[in-house]
């Protein structure tokens, strides 16, 4: 079994959002990379004065789109 990182970005919903799991929990709806860094510091998954690899697939897996994908939603 492939083991993924401990916080997933799930493709974007119709609304724009993507959903953010965090081991397994849902811990949020992100609409941009501040949401889900936000989420990781409440999680405890980083300390709030440093600086997140958001981009490291170690820590993050990013479904549907790269951590640039942020759709917008329809009018």
């Amino acid at each position: 079994m492939t083991e993924h990182p401990p916080v997933i970005v799930h493709p974007p919903t119709p609304s724009g959002g993507r959903r953010v799991t965090v081991h397994g929990q849902i811990v949020g709806l992100a609409h941009g990379r501040g949401d889900v860094a936000e989420f990781l510091r409440r999680a405890g998954i980083a300390d709030p004065a440093e600086d997140i690899a958001l981009d490291d697939p170690r820590l993050v897996e990013w479904r549907g789109g790269s951590l640039d994908d942020w759709p917008m939603p329809p009018p």
